[in-house]
């Protein structure tokens, strides 16, 4: 896997850009070349699946960045769900793939035009429901915090379907 190595010497904004773009490919790479079923499998007693994380993390790349930090209303594709419903997974791997690679380029988009015009110290445009608001910086390390959580559950799920280690 030929994954974005983040800068060893740079900006802010680059560094928590570059590590956010590190997690993304580790999590693309866990995914990577499975049928449905390799998508389906659990470890031990958990229910978590790599499909059920492509669609979560798809969801709550279109929460962080459009939603909460451009203040946009939800995507269509998660109109009338609640976060736990995004687990449930009816679509192809082609289709998985597609939602959460659709998400992430949004995201990439939205993120750049709001580092242009503001910096990470910019508050989110969407508040909290107790009124409280983000940073962008926030948003962009718990995005960072997400991936990298998910990705040690991607790797052991991954590992019990085809024996594939790595970071």
């Amino acid at each position: 896997m030929n994954r974005p190595e983040p800068p060893l010497a740079a900006g802010e904004t680059e560094t928590l850009v570059g590590f956010l773009e590190y997690h993304r490919a580790t999590f693309a790479w866990k995914c990577a070349g499975l049928d449905a079923a390799g998508l389906a499998a659990t470890v031990g007693a958990s229910t978590m699946t790599l499909g059920g994380m492509l669609k979560h993390l798809a969801y709550y790349e279109d929460h962080w960045f459009s939603r909460r930090m451009q203040g946009n209303k939800r995507h269509p594709q998660w109109a009338g769900l609640n976060p736990e419903e995004v687990w449930t997974v009816r679509e192809t791997p082609e289709a998985l793939h597609g939602i959460w690679h659709s998400a992430v380029d949004r995201s990439r988009t939205q993120l750049a035009e709001t580092l242009a015009n503001g910096g990470l110290d910019q508050p989110a445009r969407r508040p909290f429901p107790d009124g409280e608001v983000a940073s962008v910086r926030w948003i962009v390390v718990h995005m960072i915090e997400e991936y990298a959580r998910h990705n040690g559950h991607a790797d052991l799920i991954r590992e019990s379907v085809d024996g594939s280690v790595g970071e």
